[in-house]
């Protein structure tokens, strides 16, 4: 479902998040948006050893399930240097996998040619998703 001020919140709250953490240089933030109207925010895990890292929006996700929540948005969202315009990236496929526990619905924010903010529903990234084969009650797991 396509809700703007949900989705504006969420990219006016990543903004923020990037300028108030990263004042100069790279900057990267996650928003999620649950079923109970809370946001969460993070930002990734900087390490030297790049297989430690975790992705962005990866904290926001976790501090959800933390509190029982269902995620119906998120984002991600990035920028070069303070001088350079932000940037949707679509979830990668780890963070695909990690929102599918709220099931297909989720809206995912997704990169543009035009850096237009678009939010479209998982399903639409995972059209061929391997839980195709198996009937949804053997799912369990999975809260969508």
């Amino acid at each position: 479902m396509h809700e703007p001020e949900i989705e504006q919140e969420m990219y006016r709250q990543a903004v923020a998040l990037i300028e108030n953490r990263y004042p100069t240089g790279w900057g990267g933030a996650g928003v999620v948006h649950t079923a109970q109207g809370h946001y969460f925010t993070s930002v990734c895990l900087d390490n030297a050893n790049a297989s430690a890292v975790l992705c962005i929006e990866t904290g926001a996700m976790l501090e959800a399930h933390k509190y029982n929540e269902k995620v119906t948005h998120c984002l991600c969202l990035v920028r070069e240097d303070e001088n350079s315009p932000f940037q949707v990236l679509s979830p990668c496929g780890i963070c695909q996998e990690r929102l599918r526990y709220w099931g297909e619905e989720v809206q995912v924010a997704v990169t543009t040619e035009d850096t237009t903010l678009k939010f479209v529903p998982l399903k639409v990234l995972q059209p061929y998703h391997w839980t195709r084969a198996y009937p949804w009650d053997e799912l369990d797991h999975y809260k969508g």
